[in-house]
């Protein structure tokens, strides 16, 4: 059987970007349904949204708190795949395969880390308004 080429499969076009959106979707449908950790991030992101238009915050911390969100989801989705990925090669527990999943693991947290102190940084003044 004669290997096909990575090139003769990629195509441009209306309809390939068309694709490319529903896979999207049905990525981010998948995650949702089966990854528990980005339920509990996209409930923060209700929460954040949430607090930036009550504490009615600058367009600086607006973007700074919407791009950590996308920040976040994005490394909980790539973790996602890495899992997948893993699982793909094998189901038996291996020490490679548990440091990939340990390691895509530990770079959401991270994310996650740094964006509580973000949210410290941007919310902390308004906190400090409110009780004083």
């Amino acid at each position: 059987m004669p290997a096909i080429s990575r090139d003769d499969i990629k195509t441009r076009g209306l309809s390939r970007f068309r694709k490319s959106f529903i896979y999207s979707i049905e990525g981010l449908k998948y995650a949702f349904k089966y990854e528990q950790s980005l339920t509990i991030h996209i409930l923060a992101t209700v929460v954040v949204i949430l607090t930036n238009i009550l504490l009615k915050v600058t367009f600086a911390e607006w973007a700074t708190t919407l791009l950590t969100i996308g920040v976040v989801l994005a490394m909980e989705l790539i973790n996602t795949a890495i899992e997948a990925v893993v699982d793909l090669v094998t189901l038996e527990i291996h020490p490679l395969a548990k440091i990939a999943k340990d390691c895509g693991s530990a770079a959401t947290f991270v994310m996650a880390v740094v964006s509580i102190i973000i949210a410290l940084l941007v919310y902390g003044p308004y906190i400090v308004n409110l009780l004083s």
